[in-house]
């Protein structure tokens, strides 16, 4: 059973730290707990990148194939400002992957289905299609029976959603995905403060919300001193995206101190559970702690139609545990 990375260990290398040699520091957003691990020791799950929904089962690595064995070669390339087809297909297909596969975003795009399962089985309900509860089975599980809405209602039934099919969506569509990226405007972020050097996480696909509420901008930590902001363009269509990258602009520049730490509390925020670093500094442990209770949801809004519901999703940061640090 192979151990897969849905964090590559391509990247978590950069944040090893140079006190600690092949290790890196890290801090559980959970419970605080500081530990420095090797990159083949975190994000990993056996048989992670096997999904038995899609038909390649392991389809997702080949994908990898394409992206890690030049990740080092297109960081070069943003600190060189040599930007190629390549450099961006490599950037772009790292943030799809991390988009799709890792738990968290396997979590978030299992909203959004939930969601539209619980308001379909509704509108069956509401028009006689579904059948009776079997009241005996009910009864014996202690529940008060009702009907599937009902139930759904006060708690009593719950939808669950298969990660692996969220996941298996996202491996179905990541080159889709990879090119809508690779067709936005990026940000090549060069942090210069060895104070406030970028952090990463278990996530390191932050969201950014802009004055259009309808585009978020990803955050995306590639090495300590470099990171990327892709911003969605709304004008180009998501369907012309192509691997010519044909609508890619960037703009370079340096980050302000005030950037590089709004930044890395994106990076907290968004990070599931760990946060990995390469510098002890003594302000880390009192800014993860700071910022460690709040993570990306996948936030639903329902709107009645004539026939049912339109439902949207939409990502943001919520806060998970107010003030309870």
């Amino acid at each position: 059973m192979p151990l897969d990375h849905y964090i590559p260990q391509v990247h978590l290398k950069h944040f090893y730290s140079p006190v600690l040699g092949n290790r890196m520091y890290a801090t559980q957003k959970s419970d605080l707990r500081q530990f420095t691990p090797k990159s083949e020791n975190v994000c990993g799950i056996n048989d992670g990148s096997t999904n038995a929904y899609l038909k390649e089962d392991r389809a997702i690595e080949e994908f990898l194939k394409t992206i890690e064995p030049e990740y080092n070669k297109t960081l070069a390339k943003l600190i060189e400002d040599k930007i190629d087809e390549q450099c961006i297909y490599t950037i772009a297909g790292f943030a799809a992957y991390v988009v799709s596969c890792s738990p968290a975003g396997m979590r978030i795009q299992s909203g959004p289905l939930k969601s539209t399962v619980e308001t379909v089985a509704a509108m069956m309900d509401a028009r006689g299609l579904m059948p009776p509860p079997p009241l005996t089975e009910l009864k014996s599980l202690g529940l008060r029976g009702g009907s599937l809405v009902e139930l759904l209602g006060n708690g009593e039934v719950k939808i669950e959603v298969d990660p692996k099919f969220p996941q298996a969506i996202g491996i179905s569509s990541i080159r889709r995905s990879l090119a809508i990226f690779g067709n936005c405007r990026w940000d090549i972020l060069l942090n210069d403060f060895n104070d406030s050097p970028f952090f990463t996480s278990d996530f390191p696909a932050a969201i950014e919300e802009t004055r259009n509420r309808l585009i978020i901008n990803r955050i995306v930590p590639l090495a300590p001193n470099l990171a990327i902001r892709i911003r969605p363009d709304s004008t180009i269509d998501k369907n012309l995206a192509d691997f010519s990258f044909t609508n890619f602009h960037y703009r370079r520049r340096s980050i302000s101190h005030q950037e590089a730490e709004e930044i890395n509390r994106s990076i907290v925020r968004c990070a599931e559970d760990t946060v990995f670093y390469r510098d002890d500094s003594a302000w880390v442990q009192r800014f993860i702690a700071k910022n460690r209770h709040y993570r990306v949801e996948s936030g639903i809004s329902k709107q009645p139609t004539r026939n049912g519901s339109l439902l949207t999703s939409r990502l943001k940061i919520v806060e998970t545990n107010p003030r309870h640090t």
